[in-house]
């Protein structure tokens, strides 16, 4: 009987483990639970524009679940942005379908449900709420910022850290996100930005509840945060502790990334600006911890590799 795996998250981290999942398709049976608070770049010029839901975390999800190669896809349909095009400048193919199926057939949900079927996907996507939302942050020093991309990339003083973040409106969680995650066996907790991607997808209304009325083992999946964004934790104790400040309940199990890079993959990470979790294994006591390396050559994260670690784990 195939497992119900429920995915939260957004951007690159829940695209990469849906990816991951559809490698073993025919034993999971998968969804994806997406972030619609983006508000930078071209999701955000088309959410502004149109009044609709930002596309691109979505599309990203959609996309890592086609049967078809994600990579190849992803360039295709995502990380091309036109120039030279006058109003579209800046936009990829896929934001443009999405939000002009939207305004063309009246309904985001059937515009996914085209890509869906276009690109036969392994699973379902739904956003987290169908509301047109904005993450804000208060700061320690008691300042709040308001708009996921301004929390994401900041210019303030990254002394201050981030005290708490919320919704405005809060939103009422889709009812399909609500059912697959109440149905769930296992739920991934995404890799990625703490409060602009994972923490952003539970503030929904319902969605805390849904998780808390699940039986499902909740499963944290590691990785590195990008040293020059959201004034995050920095060790794994505090940012699984933060974590759960958002949660019903404690996290199950958290995979561990315990990749040593090499010398060629510390500069990619440095281009990249990313910077490595401290792994404090004397404040993470009583955890369940499996650790595993799960990144390329190059240092990025392995879809294949994860599949083979959702493999021995979640069978």
């Amino acid at each position: 009987m195939e497992k119900k795996i429920v995915v939260i998250g957004g951007g690159n981290g829940s695209a990469i483990c849906l990816d991951a999942l559809k490698r073993n398709a025919d034993l999971f049976d998968i969804t994806g639970v997406i972030s619609t608070a983006d508000s930078g770049g071209s999701s955000g010029r088309l959410r502004d524009e149109f009044g609709i839901l930002p596309p691109g975390d979505i599309l990203r999800a959609i996309l890592s679940l086609s049967k078809y190669d994600y990579q190849i896809l992803r360039q295709i349909f995502y990380s091309a942005r036109f120039s030279g095009a006058g109003k579209l400048d800046g936009h990829n193919l896929g934001n443009i379908f999405l939000s002009l199926g939207t305004k063309y057939g009246g309904d985001f949900l059937r515009s996914l449900s085209a890509l869906a079927q276009a690109v036969e996907a392994r699973g379902n996507v739904y956003p987290v709420t169908l509301k047109p939302t904005r993450l804000c942050a208060e700061l320690t020093n008691g300042k709040v910022i308001k708009g996921e991309a301004v929390i994401d990339t900041p210019d303030y003083n990254r002394k201050f850290k981030i005290k708490k973040v919320w919704l405005e409106p809060s939103g009422k969680a889709y009812e399909k996100a609500v059912r697959a995650i109440r149905a769930a066996d296992y739920i991934i907790l995404s890799p990625g930005s703490l409060y602009t991607s994972l923490v952003a997808t539970l503030l929904p209304n319902g969605t805390k509840e849904a998780v808390k009325a699940s039986k499902a083992k909740l499963i944290y999946v590691e990785s590195a945060y990008r040293a020059e964004g959201e004034t995050g934790p920095e060790c794994l104790s505090s940012l699984v502790s933060e974590l759960e400040k958002y949660l019903p309940r404690r996290v199950d199990m958290i995979i561990r990334d315990a990749h040593k890079l090499n010398s060629a993959q510390k500069k990619y990470f440095q281009e990249k600006k990313w910077a490595s979790l401290e792994f404090d294994k004397e404040n993470l006591r009583g955890r369940s911890i499996k650790s595993f390396s799960y990144r390329d050559l190059k240092g990025a994260l392995s879809p294949g590799e994860i599949s083979r670690i959702f493999k021995k784990i979640l069978v």
